[in-house]
């Protein structure tokens, strides 16, 4: 079973994690299950960029971005090439490590 690590944020997670995930399950899905306060204000359907996250290792295992996910990254703050839609990428075989960003184009939170 593959893992994701996700590196320290100093809200979400500020040691950092190991987390096991499932073949096919989103990144954001992994976060959420193990009570990472994960912003996803679109309720994971791709129509926004507060679950940006840059996937350090890994990147290539995943499947490629879809166009559509792909236009919304481009709204990122601090896009990066590995940059993707927590909520869109899919874990596939390999471990990931994963870092999420310090900052959102989100300026208010919803709770």
């Amino acid at each position: 079973m593959p893992k994701i690590v996700f590196l320290p944020h100093e809200h979400m997670l500020p040691e950092g994690g190991v987390f096991e995930a499932e073949p096919g399950e989103t990144i954001l899905e992994v976060a959420l299950r193990n009570g990472m306060d994960v912003e996803h204000a679109c309720e994971k359907s791709c129509a926004c960029t507060t679950c940006h996250c840059v996937v350090r290792e890994g990147f290539e295992s995943m499947a490629e971005s879809t166009e559509d996910e792909d236009d919304m990254l481009d709204k990122a703050w601090g896009l990066e090439p590995d940059s993707r839609l927590s909520c869109q990428a899919r874990v596939a075989g390999e471990d990931l490590v994963v870092e999420f960003p310090r900052y959102t184009i989100n300026h208010a939170r919803e709770h």
